[in-house]
């Protein structure tokens, strides 16, 4: 008998976890909901079954589950994941909170698999995801030495307050999720600064780049950027290669490599787009083109959708990793 549970269910991301769960069809026998106490009674239509959404506490969290699906926040995430954990479960957490704690997986299914030393797995931050699956066949044909990232990211990044701000920019109203308005306006600036000048968003990313693709000397460096754009994650990444390689061999890896979709054809004005990543589990890559002022170095465009790819769809394939690894059906 499988228990599933997601925890931070009524939220942005954990309402597209449901229904990733269900398009994907993965097989439970018991599904419980959690939320904060605010939104704890909340009832939510789900296969044809009413749930009524529970209050996470102590108690809960340790109930026996074999799985947890975690979209919480981190602090929620550093209490509650591992009394889960303790009770037996495996949690797919969606937070930063545990990215780069030593024995935590960190996982994009496309990339790499989890060790299990421990039964929390990080769900990576969604820039990241995008980037590290284009970047995992460059890495295997031709090596890596440099990524320079910049994010173009956007507002539902920022949960249902990020999207009221954009729209409601436009009237005027003053923005609460960014510090300025994001309404005809782009932020370089997402997360807390670092003493350094970085933000904690561009640490994540160098961070968590070395971590997935197992190279801790992979130089890394990024910029992250919030556009006014309501879903869909944009990302320039100029990647310098170890082996020489040509624009048309990046674009044929690409062509063939079933984990990316290239789209590039820019004398027609074909390019990825963000509008065209919205509700698709797709990672596209296009505009590709050698850097003529640095050696072996190449540009790439990628776009994604960060509510799918970004968050819950990566989750909820870590989830179906986790499975057939324990060899459920």
């Amino acid at each position: 008998m499988t228990r599933l549970a997601i925890a931070g269910a009524t939220g942005l991301v954990g309402r597209k976890m449901l229904e990733t769960v269900d398009r994907k069809g993965i097989v439970f026998d018991e599904l419980v909901l959690f939320s904060s106490a605010r939104s704890a009674g909340e009832q939510i239509e789900f296969q044809g079954k009413t749930y009524t959404v529970r209050e996470l506490t102590d108690e809960a969290a340790s109930e026996p589950f074999d799985y947890v699906l975690m979209s919480a926040g981190g602090s929620t995430s550093e209490h509650y994941s591992p009394i889960f954990e303790q009770a037996g479960a495996i949690v797919i957490d969606n937070s930063s909170q545990w990215r780069m704690t030593e024995g935590i997986d960190l996982i994009v299914p496309e990339v790499n698999e989890p060790k299990l030393d421990r039964k929390i797995i990080a769900n990576p931050n969604c820039s990241t995801i995008q980037s590290v699956v284009p970047l995992k066949p460059l890495q295997e044909a031709f090596g890596l030495k440099r990524v320079a990232y910049t994010t173009y990211q956007a507002v539902s990044g920022s949960g249902v307050k990020g999207k009221q701000d954009l729209a409601e920019g436009a009237n005027g109203k003053a923005p609460e999720a960014y510090p300025h308005s994001i309404y005809n306006n782009v932020l370089p600036h997402i997360d807390t600064f670092l003493e350094d000048g970085y933000t904690k968003e561009e640490q994540k990313m160098i961070d968590e780049t070395r971590k997935i693709l197992q190279d801790d000397h992979l130089k890394v460096t990024a910029t992250c950027v919030r556009v006014p754009v309501q879903d869909s994650h944009s990302v320039h990444m100029s990647v310098t290669l170890e082996k020489e390689a040509t624009v048309s061999a990046i674009q044929e890896l690409f062509e063939k490599d079933d984990r990316v979709v290239l789209v590039d054809n820019p004398q027609n004005n074909e390019y990825p787009l963000a509008i065209h990543s919205t509700g698709r589990d797709e990672i596209f890559v296009g505009r590709i083109r050698r850097d003529d002022s640095l050696d072996n170095t190449f540009h790439v465009w990628c776009t994604s959708d960060n509510l799918l790819k970004g968050a819950a769809l990566n989750a909820v394939q870590i989830l179906e990793q986790v499975m057939s690894l324990k060899g459920v059906k």
